[in-house]
């Protein structure tokens, strides 16, 4: 333990991290900086924040405080020790209503605020896309705006008076009127009056520098408002009193198409006089899909409030007839405006994907110019992108002037950084020329701090210097931040990483094959940070169980960073085998969340995977990766032996199976699910005897299609109620299920190649072959042993596989009732035989139940069940497979109910591992089993996957079933 270790532990009563775990967390921010700290204090209150500045004074150690570390700029990163307020000093202090202030600590999260609000019909202002993470901390330190700015100002705008400390130690309480300005500051502006009164653009997102102007009489020498936007460098924030405003009780989203970018540009500025909430604009090169808006390659989100949702769309068709659109769209139902502000807040992490996949990064994220100037400003950057070959898409607060965008920088080579450098010179000089500022929401950072004279001349920098000065003498904040900056072009995250590829078992297709490049996705805009999940949401469950950053995608991710950097600077230098990797993954889920939910598609799953397949490389595995991770091979074998009602009856004796849970690493607290008496293979195959008798020689009655049913391990040894039920309802559609082969067949083709018929190879001495997704062996990380399972599954399943040419129409497809197992055969099983083409060609004839139904047997209509529903989607059914198909049969068969996001906690192994219960358990607690308990007497609850059911049944003692089950008791109740 070092010396500063050992003090700010005696000094503090919060928590203080020197471990390699705590410090790689802080080591990014959201930007393109990487700075590695000494160690993390988490400080309890003023008094330990006082602490530390004295500890650190005294040993010349700076001090940087840190929110959410959502910053672009890289202000959120230093070497010194890192204060994060996001643990314990995170409370709302006190909200008055009739006053309309609410006092909060810097570490408290903006949604937070926003809740407390809201029941008294207020709201904070400013709202950053990054509202669900940021913190109020952060947003000081920023001066943040967000969409609502045009209408609401910035953070500046909202605050009333600030509790600091300085970095010498004084406490202060700053507001107007000089109100707790250091000694020495009112001479320093009263001594450059003219100067503060000329040096400064007049434009609504003016961030760059320090806000001195707000010093001047005339503005009240307002030193709350001066300190907004100072990044940390001239005291430390320990609590604030902000304003709040009304909230419209209606709003209207109108939504504007226009050709393209420039005329959205340009239309904006004229719609301010209709006092909108918002005007936001974007182009169609940020959106997934542009179906759901209207005509246009570029669009304006306007919104309006009012009293009542009439007024509200009153005001929103006004302004539609105001503006010279192509086309336009007014949207009132709130959940159909928040999935729209949905696809304009996830644009900072689309937006690091170019449209052929490769990488944009930040660095010119949000410059801003008198919004009347915006047009040609956007014309102008255009250029500037053409002339030194690179490519971004615009977007962001249209109506201030203020553009994010993301560039496709080569930061990995010396001759991109210099690029990099050249651009970012060049651009500076164009935005001053329109008389913008180089920043106009996230601050300059390390970004544009070394820029900031081609701004502001050398004299006000130098101004701004001695302001540096006068607050903290010592230059102990936040160095190199704002004044005596470190070069824009260093301290870039990318130097450290490898440039040789890493051997790696997936594929990464999205990625090029390049691990290092996956986990670069990850650029810390930290949506995996969310403390509350809405709508249908996944990510991340293991975050919100336990708040430690080390359990969030974007801590992992940064974990998975250094352990890459190595020996070349990283903190993890022990490279797979890593401890602190292996813990910090401990808690994924493995939910696949992150996969659908991240803005920019991290796949934490899949790494984690690919971690723990080299970490225990040669090495004793854990007793679970045996007893569970090959679960499928001792299922097969109780079921060789017919074992299963020995194995239930031995594990309903609580000595033994708690021997037997030891011994297998499982956890104490769960019971062991019992076994099916009769495996749903060997029903199946006796169910279809007869029919199939029938169906071969054409008999009337024979179904329309058939299809092969997956025999997937859950619904094979464990729930083969649910198989059955399904098979009666695609027999109902007219869909004939039957038993994957269990030995290689053969496809008769004609002369021409056409399928002629399907017949048995010369191979029935063969010992009978189970087809199998790998599943248990995916998440265990038992890549060796999946790729060999998953090639014997090939095998089996290639003479009904399409080849080139073939009519698909002609081969049954896969239908796989097993969520889990179903996103293994799309996603995993063609990403880990990336070099098999067969596994692509499986992947392709994936069908979930539900979509079996809709795609084979269109004009079916379901029984009519007319009764609510509550459950839980299925993580992996989120995340890979989607529920479009799901949710259009449940509204046929009268099923009404939204089922909840989140994740059911037990997630296959997971939940069942030794040590993982109180997390399990505190995931369903979440969504789930609130959602349940909430639910009417006569609610079904749904719930397509076998760790789900278990879950309910085991935390709860509800019975969840499968929507096969729900639909087949339909069945038996029809006339």
């Amino acid at each position: 333990m070092t010396g500063l270790e050992a003090e700010l532990r005696k000094a503090v009563r919060g928590d203080v991290g020197f471990d390699v775990t705590s410090r790689a967390l802080t080591t990014m921010d959201a930007s393109n900086y990487r700075r590695v700290p000494l160690g993390v204090v988490a400080p309890r209150d003023a008094d330990d924040v006082a602490a530390v500045l004295e500890v650190c004074r005294s040993h010349g150690v700076p001090v940087v405080p840190r929110g959410g570390g959502t910053s672009i700029a890289g202000q959120a990163t230093g070497t010194g020790v890192v204060l994060d307020f996001t643990r314990h000093m995170n409370q709302l202090v006190s909200l008055d209503p009739g006053a309309r202030t609410a006092v909060v600590q810097p570490g408290l999260v903006l949604d937070r605020l926003q809740d407390a609000a809201a029941p008294h019909g207020l709201r904070f202002g400013p709202d950053p896309s990054t509202h669900s993470r940021c913190t109020l901390g952060g947003m000081i330190g920023n001066n943040s705006c967000g969409s609502h700015s045009v209408a609401w100002g910035t953070t500046a705008d909202s605050v009333r008076e600030l509790d600091v400390i300085t970095a010498r130690g004084q406490r202060l309480r700053l507001g107007q009127e000089w109100a707790g300005a250091p000694a020495g500051l009112r001479e320093l502006v009263d001594g450059d009056l003219a100067r503060l009164r000329t040096g400064f653009p007049e434009l609504p997102r003016r961030i760059s520098g320090y806000a001195l102007d707000a010093l001047l009489p005339e503005h009240r020498a307002d030193v709350a408002r001066s300190f907004c936007g100072s990044e940390g460098t001239l005291g430390v924030l320990t609590e604030a009193v902000v304003r709040l405003v009304e909230a419209p009780r209606a709003r209207a989203l109108a939504v504007l198409g226009y050709a393209d970018e420039g005329a959205a540009a340009e239309a904006a500025a004229g719609l301010l006089s209709h006092r909108p909430l918002t005007v936001e604009g974007m182009a169609a090169d940020l959106v997934p899909s542009a179906a759901a808006l209207p005509r246009g390659g570029a669009w304006l989100f306007v919104e309006t409030g009012a009293d009542s949702a009439a007024g509200a769309r009153a005001r929103a068709e006004e302004i539609v007839r105001a503006a010279d659109v192509l086309d336009a769209l007014v949207v009132t139902d709130p959940a159909g405006q928040r999935a729209l502000w949905r696809i304009r807040e996830d644009a900072s992490g689309t937006a690091t994907r170019m449209p052929d996949g490769s990488e944009a990064w930040p660095g010119w994220e949000d410059c801003a110019v008198p919004p009347r100037r915006l047009g040609a400003y956007l014309r102008d950057f255009r250029g500037l992108l053409t002339e030194h070959g690179l490519r971004g898409t615009p977007y962001g607060h249209f109506g201030d002037g203020c553009i994010h965008v993301r560039i496709d920088f080569d930061l990995l080579t010396e001759p991109g950084v210099a690029r990099f450098r050249r651009f970012s010179e060049e651009l500076a000089d164009l935005v001053v020329a329109h008389g913008g500022s180089l920043s106009g929401e996230h601050g300059d950072g390390q970004a544009r701090a070394e820029l900031l004279p081609r701004m502001y001349g050398d004299e006000l920098v130098a101004l701004f210097e001695r302001t540096k000065g006068v607050w903290d003498p010592d230059d102990l904040l936040n160095p190199g931040m704002l004044v005596r900056p470190a070069p824009l072009d260093t301290n870039l995250r990318f130097a450290v990483l490898p440039r040789k590829p890493v051997d790696v078992a997936f594929g990464y297709p999205a990625d090029g094959g390049d691990f290092p490049a996956a986990v670069r996705r990850c650029v810390g805009v930290a949506k995996c940070r969310t403390t509350a999940v809405s709508g249908p949401a996944v990510m991340c469950p293991s975050f919100r169980a336990t708040g430690e950053e080390a359990h969030s995608t974007r801590g992992r991710a940064r974990l998975l960073h250094e352990m890459l950097a190595g020996e070349a600077g990283g903190l993890v230098t022990d490279g797979w085998r890593s401890t602190e990797v292996r813990d910090a993954l401990d808690l994924c889920l493995s939910c696949k969340g992150c996969r659908s939910d991240c803005p920019v598609g991290v796949d934490m799953a899949t790494y984690k995977a690919e971690f723990l397949h080299h970490h225990y490389a040669g090495r004793r595995r854990p007793a679970a990766h045996h007893s569970m991770g090959r679960l499928p091979v001792w299922l097969r074998l109780v079921d060789r032996l017919r074992l299963a009602p020995v194995v239930n009856a031995l594990a309903a004796v609580r000595p033994l199976a708690a021997v037997a849970k030891r011994l297998g690493g499982i956890a104490a607290e769960r019971r062991i699910p019992r076994l099916a008496p009769e495996t749903f293979g060997r029903w199946l195959r006796r169910w279809n005897r007869e029919r199939m008798r029938g169906w071969t020689t054409g008999v009337p009655g024979m179904p329309e299609h058939m299809v092969f049913l997956w025999p997937d391990t859950f619904t094979e040894h464990l729930a083969p109620d649910v198989g059955r039920a399904a098979v009666r309802v695609l027999e109902a559609a007219g869909i004939g299920a039957v038993e994957l082969p269990g030995r290689p067949w053969k496809v008769r083709r004609s002369e021409g190649g056409e399928v002629e018929g399907v017949g048995a190879s010369a191979s029935w001495g063969r010992p009978r072959v189970r087809a199998c997704c790998g599943l248990t062996y995916l998440s265990t990380g038992q890549l060796d042993r999946a790729r060999t399972v998953l090639r014997r599954t090939l095998d089996l399943v290639e003479p009904f596989l399409p080849a080139e040419g073939d009519d698909v129409t002609e081969l049954p497809a896969f239908v796989v009732l097993e969520p889990s197992c179903a996103a293994a055969l799309r996603t995993d099983l063609p990403e880990l035989l990336h070099d098999d083409p067969r596994a692509a060609r499986l992947a392709s004839r994936v069908l979930t139940f539900a979509e079996a139904l809709e795609r084979l047997a269109p004009d079916w209509r379901p029984p009519a069940l007319n009764r609510p529903v509550v459950g839980q989607t299925h993580c992996h059914q989120h995340a890979v497979l989607g529920d479009t198909a799901d949710r259009r049969l449940r509204e046929a068969a009268g099923l009404t109910g939204e089922l909840t996001g989140g994740c059911c906690g037990l997630a296959g192994n997971f939940g069942f591992e030794k040590g993982h219960f109180e997390v399990s358990r505190a995931c369903a607690e979440e969504q789930l089993l609130p959602s349940v308990r909430r639910a009417p007497e006569d609610a079904v609850v749904l719930a397509d996957g076998f760790s789900c059911r278990t879950q309910l049944e085991q935390l709860a003692g509800v019975r969840g079933r499968h929507l096969a089950e729900v639909l087949a008791e339909g069945l038996d109740q029809q006339p």
